[in-house]
C-alpha cells in the first residue's frame, strides 16, 4: 500500500518560474510527508504545468522498479493499493501491444487507462485509490475501488482541486484550512462514527464514494458512478449457490496472497478469519513456507470480561482450537489498559476524525506490533455485511422500523451536549434524512414481499455505511504503521452474488452466515464452523474506565479546552457517575457507556490537534 496526494489548477502555472516551481514541490513534498506512516520505503513528486502528483511507497510487488510516480508518454499515475487480477490484466494489454518495463500492478492500471479511457476501473478487481495525469487531455482522472476499502479525499477552494489518500494530506497544503459547521457535528454526533457515502466531515471536503471515478478539467469536477449493487431474480438452487460461494471465496482469499513479502492474517477464531486463515496457509503450505497468524486481546479480560447478547463468548478459546487443526505460527497479542487509554488520542490523528474510541486505538496497537514481522496482513472483516451475520438482519427488534439498526437511540448520543445546541443540531430529523436519502437508493426488486424488500434495504444499508466504517478504521490504523490490510470478502463479485442471494439461503434453518458456512464446510471442524457471532473483543476491565475518566475530567477541568463548545459539563459528571452500560450499545455491537466517554474524549483531542475554525460557534 500507498500514500498519494496531489493538486491540479487550470487556471495558474505551478512551474512559471524556478521560485514557484520549487513552492509547489514543497508542497508536495509536505503533503506527501503528512502521510508518509502509509509507507516510506520509497517516494517522489512530479511537477507540470496544471498539475501536481506526490507519493509515498510501501513496497510489496515489484520493489525494485515499480517506483511513482509512474510515468509513460504524457500520463502520470500516483496509486495506492493492490491490483488482484494484474497478470490476466496485463495480458490483455500485451496483446494490445503494450510493452511493460516492471511487474508491478502500477504499470497495469497506467497501460489500463491509456487503452480504456475511464472505463479502465471496470477491468479491474482489487483494493484501489488513483491519480492519473492525461496530458493529452488535460484532464486529471481519480478513481477508488468499488467496495471503497481505500480512501481518497479531496476539495475544491478557488479551481483548485486538492487531493490525498488522508485528510491531513489536504491540510498540508497552504491553501487548504480545517473548517467545521453544524453539519460537521450532524455527522460526528448523529451518525458517527460512521460518516454519509462522500462526506469528509470538514466543510467543503469530500470523499470520492466507493465505486466511483471523477474527471477534473477546465470545466470543472465531474463524478461518475462505475459500479454498485444491482438487484437482480436469484435463480441458482441452494447446492448451486454454495457451490458458486466456494469458489468466489476461495479465490478472493488465493488471489490476495499474491505479494513479493511474506503474508499473515488476523486470526479472532471466528469463522470468517478462520476461514481465511485455514484457506491462506493452505496456500503457503503449498509453496513450502508456513503463515504468521496474530490473535488480540486484552489484559484481564479473563477475569473481568462479561458476557451480553452481542458479545456471548470470549475469542482466545477458539483461537486455541483452530491452532490444533492448523500448522501456522500463531502470536498472542494482549494490550494493557494504560496503553489503551494513552493511544485513544493518536487513534484521532491516524483517522483525522474522533472514531470506534478504544476499537481503534486497540487496533492501531495491534497493527503497530504486526508490522514487526509483515507487511502485509489479511482479514476477516466484511463477511457480517455481506452475509448476514448481525444481530439486526434477524432480530425482529432490531430489524423492524425505521433508522440504522445498528445506531437507533439518538437520545444516548445527544445526552452529554449542551441544551441549545441539541436544537441547532437536530438530530433526529438530520438522521432521519440521511437514513431516507439511503433508501432511496436502494435497487429494488419486483414482486418481491415487504419482508424480502425490508431484508434488502438492511443488506444495503450494512454494505453502503456499516460496511464503510470498519473498511475506514482497517485502512488507518493498518497504514499509521504501513501495515497493508487486504480483505477477501469484500471482492466485489462476493458482494454482487450474495447481495441478491435469498434470506432463507443465507440463513438456513435458522442459522446465521449457514451459507457462509456450508459454501466452506470443508476448510474448518465442525466446532469451529458452528461458532456464534462474537465481535471484534474490547475490553471489560474497570481500570479502562477508571483511567479514561481522569483523562476527561483533566479536559473538563481546562477552560481553554474546545470540548466546553459542545457539552454540558454536568451532564458529563452525572454520566461518569452512573453505572456503566456495557451492553446497550449505541453504535453497532461494542459502543457501550465506555466508549460515549472516549468518543467525547477523541472530539476534543481532534478540535485541539486541527483547531478548526468554527463556523457555527
Amino acid at each position: 500500500m500507498c500514500g498519494i496526494a496531489g493538486m491540479c489548477d487550470f487556471h495558474q502555472d505551478f512551474t512559471a518560474t524556478e521560485d514557484e516551481k520549487h513552492r509547489h514541490l514543497d508542497t508536495l513534498i509536505r503533503m506527501r510527508r503528512s502521510i508518509a506512516h502509509r509507507g516510506n520505503d520509497q517516494s517522489g513528486e512530479w511537477l507540470s504545468v496544471h498539475a501536481g502528483l506526490s507519493h509515498t511507497r510501501l513496497s510489496i510487488r515489484d520493489i525494485k522498479n515499480g517506483i511513482q510516480p509512474m510515468v509513460k508518454d504524457q500520463y502520470v499515475i500516483v496509486y495506492n493499493g493492490e491490483i488482484y487480477n494484474t497478470d490476466e490484466l496485463t495480458k490483455k494489454l500485451k496483446n494490445r501491444g503494450y510493452v511493460f518495463e516492471t511487474t508491478c500492478d502500477t504499470e497495469a492500471i497506467l497501460y489500463a487507462y491509456m487503452e480504456y479511457g475511464c472505463g479502465c476501473v471496470k477491468h479491474l478487481n482489487g483494493i484501489f485509490a488513483f491519480a492519473i495525469w492525461d496530458g493529452h487531455l488535460q484532464q486529471l482522472f481519480l478513481a477508488r475501488d468499488h467496495a471503497g476499502v481505500k480512501p481518497l479525499f479531496y476539495t475544491v477552494r478557488d479551481g483548485m482541486l486538492v487531493f490525498g489518500s488522508e485528510l491531513k494530506a489536504l491540510f498540508a497544503h497552504p491553501a487548504i484550512t480545517p473548517e467545521v459547521d453544524l453539519d460537521s457535528f450532524r455527522q460526528i454526533f448523529g451518525v458517527g462514527p460512521a460518516r454519509t457515502q462522500g462526506c469528509g466531515v470538514f466543510k467543503n471536503v469530500y470523499e470520492i464514494p466507493a465505486g466511483y471515478y471523477a474527471v477534473y478539467n477546465g470545466d470543472g469536477l465531474y463524478p461518475q458512478k462505475y459500479w454498485d449493487i444491482v438487484s437482480r431474480e436469484h435463480t441458482d438452487s441452494y447446492e448451486r449457490t454454495v457451490e458458486k460461494v466456494s469458489y468466489l471465496v476461495r479465490d478472493s482469499i488465493k488471489r490476495q496472497m499474491i505479494s513479493d513479502v511474506p503474508v499473515c492474517c488476523f486470526l479472532s477464531g471466528g469463522i470468517d478469519s478462520s476461514i481465511v486463515t485455514a484457506i491462506a496457509a493452505d496456500v503457503m503450505e503449498r509453496d513450502g513456507s508456513r503463515l504468521n497468524t496474530f490473535s488480540f486481546d486484552f489484559a484481564g479480560n479473563d477475569q473481568y470480561f462479561q458476557a451480553n447478547s452481542f458479545q456471548p463468548e470470549r475469542d482466545r478459546p477458539y483461537v486455541d482450537k483452530i491452532l490444533s487443526h492448523i500448522d501456522v505460527h500463531h502470536t498472542y497479542l494482549q494490550c494493557e489498559e494504560y496503553e489503551l487509554v494513552n493511544l485513544l488520542e493518536e487513534a484521532v490523528y491516524a483517522k483525522d476524525l474522533p472514531g470506534m474510541a478504544d476499537v481503534d486505538a486497540s487496533m492501531l496497537y495491534f497493527c503497530r506490533l504486526v508490522k514487526r514481522d509483515n507487511k502485509v496482513a489479511l482479514t476477516g472483516e466484511c463477511a457480517d455485511e455481506i452475509f448476514g451475520g448481525y444481530p439486526w438482519f434477524y432480530r425482529e427488534d432490531l430489524l423492524q422500523g425505521e433508522g440504522f439498526p445498528w445506531s437507533k437511540k439518538m437520545d444516548v448520543r445527544e445526552c452529554l451536549l449542551q441544551d441549545d445546541l441539541i436544537k441547532k443540531l437536530d438530530l433526529e430529523n438530520y438522521v432521519h434524512d440521511q437514513y431516507e436519502a439511503s433508501i432511496r437508493k436502494v435497487p429494488t426488486l419486483y414482486g418481491e414481499s415487504a419482508e424480502d424488500a425490508k431484508r434488502r434495504e438492511i443488506a444495503y444499508l450494512n454494505i453502503k455505511w456499516f460496511m464503510q466504517t470498519l473498511l475506514d478504521r482497517m485502512d488507518r490504523t493498518s497504514m499509521y504503521s504501513g501495515l497493508e490490510a487486504r480483505v477477501p470478502f469484500a471482492d466485489h463479485r462476493i458482494i454482487e452474488y450474495v447481495f441478491n442471494v435469498p434470506w432463507e439461503m443465507k440463513r438456513k434453518d435458522g442459522v446465521e452466515k449457514s451459507l457462509l458456512r456450508d459454501a466452506l464446510k470443508d476448510v474448518l471442524p465442525e466446532e469451529l464452523l458452528m461458532r456464534k457471532k462474537s465481535p471484534y473483543p474490547k475490553t471489560y476491565d474497570p481500570k479502562y474506565e477508571k483511567l479514561l475518566k481522569q483523562k476527561l475530567m483533566e479536559i473538563l477541568s481546562r477552560p481553554d479546552a474546545p470540548i466546553h463548545a459542545l457539552v454540558d459539563v454536568d451532564k458529563v459528571h452525572r454520566f461518569m457517575e452512573a453505572p456503566a452500560e456495557y451492553g446497550k450499545p449505541w453504535f453497532g455491537q461494542l459502543m457501550a457507556a465506555p466508549q460515549l466517554l472516549a468518543y467525547i474524549f477523541q472530539i476534543n483531542q481532534w478540535l485541539e490537534r486541527y483547531q478548526p475554525k468554527m463556523s457555527f460557534v
